[in-house]
C-alpha cells in the first residue's frame, strides 16, 4: 500500500484518474448515442451490453497491453497512436454540444414518451444495429483508455490495476453522471486532455530512447 504514497506513484495515480474520468464519460457518450434511437425495453439492454464489454475488453487490453509495452518499438508506436487519440478527442471537444446532449438524455431515458418510446429526432434503428455500433466503439475506446493508463503508470503495476478498477466502476454506476458532467463543465475534459497529451509525448519520449541504440545512435 505504501507504494500509493511515493511521489512519482501518486503523480501517476493523478494523472490515471483524470484519464479514465474523461475517457468514461467519452465512452459513455458513445453508448448514449448508439442507444438513442431504441426504445425504452430495448435501450436497457443495449447500455448493459456496452457496459459489458467495455469491462471485458479494458480487462483483456490490459494483461496484453502491458506486455506489449515491453517490447522494444511499441512504446514509442503507442505514443503515437495516444497522439492520435489526442487529436480526435480535440475534434470532438471543439464540435457542438448537440449529441453529447442528445447522449446523456438516452443514458437517462430523458428523451421517451411515456409509453416508453423514442420521442424527438434520433434516428430509429433496431437493437443489433445499435448493439453491434455500441461494440465497434468499446473496441477502441477501451484501447485508448487502457493504453494511456498504462502509459501513466509505468513500473508503477498497482496504479495500473486501480485505473482498471476505478475505468470499470466509472462505466458502470456513473456513465450518464460523468457525461453530463463533462457536457456542463467543459474546462474539466480539456484538462483531461492535456494529461493525456502529456502521457502521450512521454511514451513517445522513452520509446524514442529505447529504439535509439537499436539504429545506431
Amino acid at each position: 500500500m505504501t507504494e500509493f504514497f511515493t511521489p512519482e506513484a501518486f503523480s501517476a495515480l493523478l494523472q490515471v484518474i483524470m484519464i479514465d474520468l474523461v475517457l468514461a464519460g467519452d465512452n459513455a457518450i458513445i453508448i448514449g448515442l448508439a442507444a438513442a434511437g431504441l426504445p425504452k425495453e430495448q435501450r436497457a439492454k443495449a447500455i448493459l451490453i456496452g457496459i459489458i464489454a467495455a469491462t471485458v475488453l479494458r480487462i483483456g487490453f490490459a494483461l496484453v497491453t502491458t506486455q506489449l509495452l515491453q517490447i522494444v518499438g511499441l512504446l514509442l508506436a503507442g505514443g503515437i497512436l495516444l497522439l492520435w487519440v489526442c487529436w480526435k478527442m480535440w475534434r470532438e471537444l471543439r464540435a457542438n454540444h448537440g449529441q453529447e446532449e442528445e447522449a446523456t438524455e438516452a443514458l437517462e431515458n430523458a428523451d421517451l414518451n411515456a409509453d416508453g418510446t423514442v420521442a424527438g429526432n434520433a434516428p430509429r434503428k433496431t437493437f443489433a444495429q445499435a448493439a453491434w455500433q455500441i461494440v465497434i466503439a468499446d473496441v477502441s475506446m477501451s484501447l485508448d483508455n487502457v493504453l494511456a493508463v498504462a502509459g501513466a503508470a509505468h513500473e508503477h503495476p498497482e496504479v495500473l490495476i486501480f485505473g482498471l478498477v476505478l475505468s470499470i466502476a466509472l462505466m458502470g454506476v456513473a456513465a450518464s453522471f460523468i457525461a453530463r458532467l463533462l457536457n456542463k463543465h467543459r474546462w474539466i475534459a480539456y484538462v483531461g486532455l492535456a494529461v493525456i497529451l502529456y502521457v502521450a509525448l512521454e511514451m513517445i519520449y522513452r520509446g524514442g530512447m529505447e529504439v535509439l541504440p537499436y539504429i545506431g545512435f
